[in-house]
C-alpha cells in the first residue's frame, strides 16, 4: 500500500488594497515613470510658491477698509477693498437704501435653483414655483407696487443680474434647443433647413455682436413709438446664442441612438413624439449630459459680456466700483479673486451635480 503525505497549498498574498488615500496616491501620482516626474514637477511648484501665496494672502494681508495699511511698505493682499466696496460689487448701482430687495431676489432666485436640483421636488408644482418665484423676483427688483420703489432695469447689477440672466437663460435656451436638435434631424426639408440656417448663422458671430444686435441695431426695426427694455433685448440674445450652442450638442446625442430602436418603437405603433419621448430622448441626454452642463456653465460666464450693453453685473459691477476711486483702484487683483471665487462656486458646483446627474442616469448600464 502506497501512502500519501499531506503538502498544504503555500499561502497566497494578501490582496492589495485598492481603497483608501495611500493606494489612491501610488495610482494616481506615482503610476509610473511620467505620472511620477508630473507629480514632482508640479509637486515642486507648489512647495516653492504656495508659502509665498499664503504668506501674501493670510498673513501680511489686511482685512479692515484702510487704504492707508494696505498701501504701507511689505503689505500682503488688501483684502480691506472688499470690505469696503463689496455691496457696490455685489448690488451695482442699485439704490443703496434698498438693497435689501436684491438680497431677498436672489435668495429666492438660489433656492429655486437648488429645489428644482434636488429629486423630491420633481413635482407638477415646481413649475408653479418657477412662476412664483420668478414674479417675485422682478417684482421685488423693479418695484412700483405694493409700496416699493421703482427701480428701473438699467441699475439692476452685480450677482442678482448674473443670476437672472444665467437661470432664464438656461430655462429658456434648454427647450428650444431639444426643438431645434429635432428639427435639423427632421424628414421634412423646410423644418431641417431652417433649423440648419438658424444654428449656423448664430454660431458664425460671437456673443458679442448677437448683444450688440440685440441692443442697438433691433431696435431700428422697431415700429415709431415702440420700445423694449434693454434687458429683455439681451436675455433674448443670449438664449438664441445659447439654443445654437446646446442643439449641436443634443443633436450628437440623437445620433448615438441607434436605429435599429426607433425601428423597434415604429414597429410597435409609437407615434413619433412618443419615439422620442419615451425612447429617443432619455438616451440621448444621458449621454451629453456634461455636454449640456458644459454649456449651461458657459451661459453663466458669458453673462460678464453684458457689459457692452451698460449692464453691470458681477464683473461690470466691479469695474465701476474700483475704475472712479482712485484710493483703491490699485487693488484690483484683490476684487478679481473675490468675483473669481463667486463664479467658481457656482460653476463648480453645477459641475458637481452634472456628475451627480450623469450617474444616475447611467444606472441601468453599470454591472
Amino acid at each position: 500500500m502506497s501512502t500519501s503525505t499531506f503538502k498544504p497549498i503555500e499561502a497566497r498574498r494578501a490582496p492589495v488594497n485598492t481603497e483608501g488615500l495611500v493606494p489612491w496616491i501610488r495610482s494616481n501620482l506615482f503610476g509610473d515613470l511620467r505620472t511620477t516626474l508630473a507629480t514632482l514637477l508640479f509637486g515642486g511648484v507648489l512647495v516653492w510658491y504656495l508659502p509665498q501665496l499664503i504668506d501674501w494672502a493670510i498673513l501680511r494681508a489686511t482685512w479692515l477698509a484702510d487704504s492707508g495699511a494696505c498701501r504701507a511698505e511689505g503689505a500682503g493682499a488688501c483684502w480691506g477693498v472688499i470690505t469696503e466696496k463689496y455691496r457696490v460689487i455685489i448690488f451695482g448701482r442699485y439704490p443703496y437704501d434698498q438693497q435689501w430687495r436684491p438680497l431677498i431676489a436672489t435668495l429666492l432666485m438660489v433656492i429655486l435653483l437648488v429645489a428644482s436640483c434636488t429629486r423630491p421636488f420633481w413635482k407638477p408644482w415646481l413649475i408653479a414655483l418657477w412662476v412664483l418665484v420668478l414674479g417675485s423676483f422682478f417684482t421685488l427688483m423693479g418695484g412700483d407696487v405694493m409700496g416699493l420703489e421703482p427701480v428701473e432695469t438699467s441699475r439692476w447689477g452685480g450677482l442678482p443680474l448674473t443670476i437672472m440672466l444665467a437661470t432664464i437663460s438656461i430655462a429658456l435656451a434648454f427647450p428650444l434647443s431639444l426643438l431645434v436638435a429635432l428639427g435639423r434631424r427632421s424628414d421634412l426639408p423646410a423644418i431641417s433647413a431652417l433649423c440648419t440656417v438658424f444654428v449656423e448663422l448664430i454660431r458664425g458671430v460671437p456673443l458679442i455682436s448677437v448683444l450688440f444686435m440685440a441692443s442697438f441695431m433691433f431696435p431700428l426695426f422697431m415700429p415709431a413709438g415702440v420700445t423694449i427694455d434693454v434687458l429683455v433685448r439681451v436675455l433674448v440674445g443670449i438664449t438664441l446664442f445659447q439654443t445654437a450652442y446646446m442643439a449641436e450638442v443634443i443633436r450628437g446625442g440623437l445620433q448615438a441612438v441607434p436605429k435599429g430602436q426607433i425601428e423597434a418603437a415604429a414597429t410597435l405603433g409609437l407615434s413619433y413624439w412618443q419615439t422620442q419621448r419615451k425612447i429617443v430622448l432619455p438616451q440621448a441626454l444621458a449621454m451629453v449630459v456634461p455636454g449640456i452642463m458644459n454649456s449651461f456653465i458657459a451661459i453663466f460666464k458669458d453673462t460678464s459680456l453684458v457689459i457692452i450693453v451698460s449692464l453691470y453685473e458681477l464683473t461690470g459691477a466691479l469695474k465701476m466700483a474700483l475704475g472712479s476711486d482712485t484710493e483703491w483702484r490699485i487693488f484690483y487683483v484683490e476684487g478679481y479673486l473675490f468675483i473669481a471665487m463667486i463664479y467658481f462656486l457656482f460653476c463648480f458646483s453645477m459641475s458637481r451635480y452634472s456628475s451627480w446627474v450623469e450617474g444616475q442616469a447611467n444606472k441601468g448600464k453599470q454591472r
